[in-house]
């Protein structure tokens, strides 16, 4: 585990969208040729959430950039505002504009300059982020008509790490079809690598299904994923999104534990090639005699 240092915020020049982006950036004291993970926060959140893996992340190797989208109650947009039906397409702009913007972003951390390795990119995202990060990975939003909308993949981005991603939109409830049409995803042709992580007890208020809708993402995939399920877990899958904070209904310091050890073995599995941790992780947890959840891929 290496010393973290961190700078915020850090300005990205973004016309069109009213407001130049906000990036936090985190990375090991040491080390060259760091990978590079993007983080796409929940609905609300900011480039000042989800310690509990940024943190972590960047203590074991890589560079985590986290913007703050609009939808952050750091700006306080109203919903009355004209942005708000194209918030959706701007969260995805944001994860294209941060791989634009690392040689900004590398120059503006003193001690990061030359240290990225842009060939080894993953974006990940909880909730809402997730759904933003997928469509990097190759999801697409269907049409009213059911045809899959633009196609907004990166060949940067290697993996994802997805976090309670939403499932089909077959499965949402009147009021979720009629406010939030971006909730109709086809995952068909996400096909980049990805570790999809869902809780057994996520019952989501915008679908008709139980917390097997959060499963969907890994169902209605290509190869290569991985679908790990913790057991027990809400949405917050056992506080991801900050220490102690309000929206944590399941709070579990084990299970965050377990996903810190997971999706870093993961991303060092799928950036780096080293997949030792991985296999280990996999193992252990299928050898727990009370495991937290199970692991599986495809």
């Amino acid at each position: 585990m290496s010393t973290v240092i961190s700078a915020k915020p850090v300005l990205l020049a973004t016309p069109g969208r009213g407001e130049d982006l906000q990036v936090r950036v985190s990375a090991p004291a040491t080390g060259c040729g760091l990978p590079v993970v993007v983080f796409s926060h929940g609905y609300g959140w900011s480039m000042n959430g989800y310690a509990p893996l940024a943190d972590h992340w960047a203590a074991h190797g890589f560079v985590v950039v986290q913007p703050t989208h609009l939808d952050s109650r750091t700006l306080g947009i109203p919903a009355e505002d004209p942005r708000t039906p194209r918030m959706w397409r701007f969260r995805i702009e944001d994860l294209t504009r941060v791989l634009d913007g690392l040689d900004a972003l590398e120059a503006s951390v003193p001690g990061l300059d030359g240290r990225l390795d842009r060939d080894r990119i993953a974006v990940a995202g909880h909730s809402w982020g997730a759904q933003t990060a997928s469509a990097l990975l190759g999801a697409r939003v269907l049409g009213p008509d059911g045809v899959p909308g633009e196609d907004m993949s990166d060949p940067r981005v290697k993996a994802g790490v997805l976090l309670a991603l939403t499932g089909l939109g077959d499965d949402l409830t009147p009021f979720a079809a009629e406010h939030f049409p971006f909730m109709k995803p086809s995952f068909a042709t996400m096909t980049t690598p990805a570790l999809i992580v869902a809780g057994d007890n996520d019952q989501s208020h915008l679908s008709t299904r139980g917390p097997d809708w959060f499963t969907d993402p890994y169902t209605y995939s290509p190869s290569d994923k991985s679908l790990l399920t913790l057991f027990g877990a809400e949405h917050s899958l056992g506080g991801i999104p900050g220490y102690e904070v309000a929206e944590t209904t399941d709070e579990s310091p084990a299970r965050v534990a377990l996903l810190q050890r997971l999706t870093t073995a993961y991303l060092r599995s799928a950036l780096l090639g080293e997949d030792t941790d991985w296999k280990a992780a996999a193992t252990a947890l299928e050898a727990d005699p009370a495991p937290l959840g199970n692991l599986r891929s495809k």
